[in-house]
């Protein structure tokens, strides 16, 4: 699991994993674009159902611009997931400099009814060198 997801965070039992990988072919460095794709998976690990109802992500840019998304749901999904369950879905993130972060926060009810924060790990992006020299 470690081999595939390079990042990982713990929340009362809920564990968020975290794949990044910069994309050259969705990306134009010469007219300042970068795109990563990240593959996140989330695992109920609690004793109780939950579902994830809204995200919150911060990303940075290399200049320290700071952009908060805030949203219902995943990728136009609220999955409920069972005790041992887990839930994995794919999106990316474009910017305009080579390098930057994400970081943020899923929000689940609980099966009574009550909110449950769960934070998603800091992750990098990062362009590699290589991604300028073939310009």
């Amino acid at each position: 699991m470690k081999e595939l997801f390079q990042h990982a965070a713990i929340t009362d039992g809920v564990t968020v994993r975290v794949a990044v990988n910069f994309l050259p072919e969705q990306s134009h460095p010469e007219a300042g674009k970068w795109f990563w794709v990240y593959h996140i998976r989330i695992e109920n690990g609690s004793h109780e159902p939950l579902q994830l109802r809204t995200r919150h992500w911060r990303i940075t840019d290399a200049r320290g611009m700071v952009n908060h998304v805030d949203g219902e749901g995943v990728v136009g999904e609220q999955p409920m997931l069972q005790p041992g369950e887990s839930h994995d879905y794919v999106s990316g993130c474009p910017l305009t400099t080579p390098h930057g972060s994400m970081e943020g926060f899923y929000t689940f009810l609980r099966g009574d009814g009550s909110p449950l924060e769960v934070r998603i790990p800091f992750f990098p992006l990062a362009a590699p060198e290589t991604a300028d020299d073939n310009r």
